[in-house]
């Protein structure tokens, strides 16, 4: 049977490029691992592909103490002393007591899901390497109630990550890699129609305009993102404000820049005079 080929959707824009990449990891089978700057989409993309495949979307964020058995199951002893104490719940039952982590739902599910693995560089050096091992298993053992949980269909898997950290070698060489680059003006009007059809033209081409010229700023440290964009333009509607409005300032400023460092370096005296 034909692989169907991932196009985006209504709400996703993506470039030819990052569906190829999409297409290449679900037909191998091996994890689609995204990098980009924050506001491009990358977490948003695991939800297109959900949509687009018909598939159910299971989500783990990862966190610095984050361990590939907790994606597994973890085994709520608390509740059952608690319940143990209190007389509430069969203790004996320990199967109740077992919580399926995202990855455990995605090896049990009846049909394939997507597993979306967001921030993976968030996680200690020994993660993805760990994560890896678990994903080509297909395959764990659960100790307390002696169950072994075998994937039916290997989930479609897209990992994120910010670079705060380096990922081993051994992880890079099993996954699909994509950049998700910064829209140019052209696919970033698209993308903001989609969210704002009815914006006016003019509206759009001097909010991008101001837009990009804020990100070419080099002591803008957190430069402003697609998402970003999108919820300024948005008040500015809201606001009633036009094109002309946004010539010589910006209002709802703090739509756009997030850091006092940020805010204070344009409005320096040479940016306040718009040579920028």
């Amino acid at each position: 049977m034909t692989q169907a080929s991932f196009t985006g959707t209504e709400q996703y824009l993506a470039s030819p490029e990052l569906t190829a990449a999409v297409d290449v990891a679900v037909a191998l089978q091996k994890p689609l691992l995204i990098k980009g700057e924050p506001g491009t989409g990358k977490t948003v993309l695991a939800e297109a592909v959900a949509e687009a495949l018909g598939q159910e979307l299971l989500t783990w964020h990862v966190k610095s103490t984050t361990k590939a058995q907790d994606g597994l199951y973890h085994y709520d002893t608390i509740q059952r002393l608690n319940d143990a104490r209190f007389g509430e719940g069969d203790v004996k039952d320990i199967a109740h007591y077992i919580k399926l982590g995202a990855l455990g739902r995605a090896f049990s599910a009846d049909k394939r899901v997507v597993l979306l693995i967001d921030e993976i560089d968030k996680a200690d050096m020994e993660f993805p390497n760990d994560l890896l091992h678990e994903l080509d298993r297909m395959s764990f053992h659960i100790p307390e109630t002696g169950e072994t949980v075998t994937a039916k269909e290997r989930p479609v898997v897209i990992i994120t990550s910010n670079n705060e950290k380096e990922l081993p070698d051994a992880f890079l060489r099993r996954c699909v890699f994509h950049y998700i680059a910064f829209p140019d003006e052209e696919l970033m009007g698209r993308i903001v129609k989609v969210h704002q059809p009815d914006v006016e033209d003019r509206l759009l081409q001097q909010a991008m305009l101001r837009f990009y010229k804020l990100r070419e700023i080099p002591e803008i440290r957190k430069r402003p993102s697609t998402s970003e964009l999108i919820d300024w333009i948005a008040a500015l509607r809201l606001g009633g404000l036009s094109a002309k409005d946004i010539e010589e300032a910006i209002p709802f400023l703090g739509l756009l820049l997030k850091r006092e460092n940020d805010i204070e370096a344009l409005t320096q005296p040479r940016r306040r005079l718009g040579r920028y």
